[in-house]
This record gives structure tokens, sequence and C-alpha cells, in this order.
């Protein structure tokens, strides 16, 4: 029996992939889980539908980080902390410090798509990078200051 995949099986296929499964297997566990549908020509063009619009609106998504980038590529923010002997700061600069600063900015965009290896622990100039989105990825430049 042959069924199109809705959602990722393990050892078996991903979601939309067409897999051979024996029977038992497909009307007693994946077609009750929602997991799978039948083969059949109307169900084949209805998943071909969803991917075209799934593809259209990553493409969208996509395009609109490109923009961002853009604009964010010749953004610099400056963040001011404390500072002791060898231009070390009090505390570190970590994610949420450059979220908050790129609020300001007006940049929505969430601390954990902040690229940053290790907080900030010493004044200084820094690019760090922003993932926008899987395939877009843009760096700012960040000025640790002293206060």
């Amino acid at each position: 029996m042959f069924v199109i995949l809705l959602d990722d099986v393990p050892k078996l296929g991903n979601t939309g992939d067409l897999v051979k499964v024996k029977p038992g297997f497909a009307r007693n566990y994946l077609i009750p889980k929602h997991k799978a549908v039948l083969a059949s020509e109307h169900n084949k063009k209805e998943l071909e539908h969803r991917q075209r619009e799934a593809n259209k609106k990553r493409e969208k998504m996509k395009s609109g980080a490109v923009e961002l980038a853009q604009k964010m590529n010749q953004l610099i923010i400056s963040i001011t902390k404390k500072a002791g002997d060898g231009e070390k700061i009090f505390g570190s600069v970590t994610t949420q410090d450059i979220e908050r600063q790129l609020a300001t900015f007006g940049f929505a965009i969430d601390r954990r798509k902040i690229l940053l290896e290790q907080p900030i622990k010493t004044l200084g100039i820094y690019d760090v990078g922003v993932k926008l989105h899987a395939d877009v990825q843009t760096a700012i430049q960040l000025w640790v200051i002293a206060q």
C-alpha cells in the first residue's frame, strides 16, 4: 500500500514522501495519527499544491530577510558598560543586551538569532552575526565603550 507522509516518520521517510508500507501499519498507525494519507490522485495533487504554497511562503520570507539584512548591514550599535583596568568591563555584554539595543533602532530580532559565541568581556569593536533566515545571515558592528 502506498501512502503520502504528512509528517516526518523515523526510519520511514520525511514529509511529502511517497512510501510503500504494509496495509496494517497504514490503517492502524499512520492514518489514525494523521501522519499519512492514502496515495490517491487527489491527495497527490493536494500535496503538490501545499508544497508550492510552502515554497512561495519560504521565498517571501527569504526576500524579506534579505531586505532586512541590507538595512542591518549598515547598522552600528554601541553599548556602554563600566570598565576597570585593562579595558575589562564589569559584567559582560550578552545577546540580551544586543537584542535590547537593536529594539531601540526598531529591529525586533530574537536573541537566539544573534550569533555570539561567548559573552563580550572587554571594550572594543566587534562584528556580531545575526541569522535572519536559514539562508540569510548578516553582521552588525558593535562598539563596547566605557561609561
